[in-house]
């Protein structure tokens, strides 16, 4: 009896002394900011737009009711630093504004050339609400309160669909890449690997944009795009990769996942269509005759999945010969993605990290130089190699055929 009475007394002591929740806040009084967007005026102020989440406008959407009213509001504020746009934000709400589920940062095109993302990215790591995980994208011919204001259709908060949309181009296309805020500031810091960034645009009438008409058509008026990478170096931005650049340089990252690669053949241009379901891209850097030597290994496998000419899939010989053409053109475009990141002397590709790892004391002695004196003159060995799996249902285009009774 004495032993469950001094439990019971110390339980009651600890409940004496347990603190509460003493900084929370209702849920009510939150502004839920899901994006932010950062340009420079032309009086050389910074510009914020804060993309905040309507909770009653998404659920009624989300249900199939409402439609009549913005999933989202925007908020502006202009000063002199981040953290004072938050002050003069929230001026403007009615409720706290809260970041941590902020998953969208949108830097303008100008601010990023010409200042660059150091000074910007600092507040954003030391604030205790921003995730690290928040992607990040370029605004590419356009503000970035242009992308940040964007109603969109399908996903209610455009936050969501510009993350969505860089995904799916990576995937499918390799074009973009999803980089979030701990990748970038890592890269930032290394001297061995500068940090790419995906770029996004608004196309149609970018007039439109913010508007609730633009949700209200199946032809969207204003439609926010995937548009490049942007290659950054020093913390600002210098060059954009488009097409087979973009593509080249995320095979050599190895970022590729499912992707097509269009085949000239028979004197047809892109008469094969290949599809990529998984590949492996494998990088060393070796040290020959005092020097540093990359080699880049890739091994693709897919199938074919259209062909425009007369062929024979059950040929073997024929499946080889477009296989060595596969792995010869997905080379070339390898090289040229290295030859343009060493004409900017900029090291996306991280060669100097792997270096780092493997010849630590060779690194030293050319680690402040690396991206403007031995990156540009860095040997790249690039082997690849492309398997055909499978060729379809069909062995024989229906097209052979067709030939066959037009002579």
């Amino acid at each position: 009896m004495n032993r469950k009475k001094l439990i019971l007394s110390l339980l009651v002591i600890c409940t004496t002394f347990t603190s509460g929740c003493w900084d929370k806040t209702e849920l009510n009084e939150m502004a839920i900011v899901s994006a932010v967007g950062l340009d420079r005026n032309k009086e050389g102020k910074l510009v914020g737009t804060f993309q905040t989440i309507n909770p009653g406008n998404v659920a009624g959407a989300l249900q199939g009711g409402g439609g009549t009213n913005p999933p989202i509001s925007i908020y502006r504020a202009t000063g002199d630093n981040v953290l004072e746009l938050d002050s003069i934000a929230s001026t403007k709400i009615s409720r706290d504004m809260y970041f941590a589920h902020a998953n969208l940062v949108v830097i303008g095109e100008e601010l990023a050339k010409k200042e660059g993302l150091n000074d910007i990215f600092d507040a954003f790591e030391r604030s205790p609400e921003f995730r690290a995980t928040t992607r990040i994208v370029i605004a590419r011919g356009v503000k970035a309160r242009d992308i940040v204001e964007t109603l969109t259709a399908i996903d209610k908060v455009s936050a969501e669909k510009v993350i969505k949309t860089i995904e799916t181009t990576e995937k499918t296309q390799g074009k973009s890449i999803s980089i979030n805020l701990q990748e970038v500031i890592k890269n930032l810091l290394s001297t061995g690997k500068e940090p790419i960034i995906s770029g996004f645009t608004v196309k149609g009438n970018t007039g439109k944009e913010d508007k609730m008409e633009n949700t209200m058509s199946s032809d969207i008026e204003a439609n926010p795009n995937a548009a490049g990478i942007a290659v950054f170096k020093d913390g600002k931005l210098i060059d954009w990769l488009d097409g087979d650049k973009a593509i080249g340089s995320m095979w050599v990252l190895d970022r590729i996942e499912n992707t097509h690669t269009n085949l000239n053949w028979g004197g047809e241009k892109d008469a094969i269509i290949y599809s990529v379901i998984r590949q492996k891209t494998n990088i060393s850097v070796k040290m020959e005759n005092g020097k540093p030597k990359a080699f880049i290994k890739v091994r693709a496998e897919g199938d074919i999945r259209e062909v425009k000419v007369p062929l024979d899939l059950t040929d073997t010989h024929v499946l080889i010969d477009i296989e060595k053409k596969l792995g010869k053109d997905l080379k070339k475009t390898m090289e040229d993605a290295i030859v343009r990141a060493q004409k900017n002397k900029a090291d996306i590709f991280g060669f100097g990290e792997i270096m780092h790892e493997s010849h630590p004391k060779e690194w030293k002695k050319i680690e402040k130089n690396w991206d403007d004196v031995s990156f540009p003159k860095l040997e790249v060995d690039v082997q690849a190699e492309a398997f055909i799996r499978r060729t379809g249902l069909r062995n024989k285009p229906y097209l052979s055929n067709l030939k066959k009774n037009d002579q």
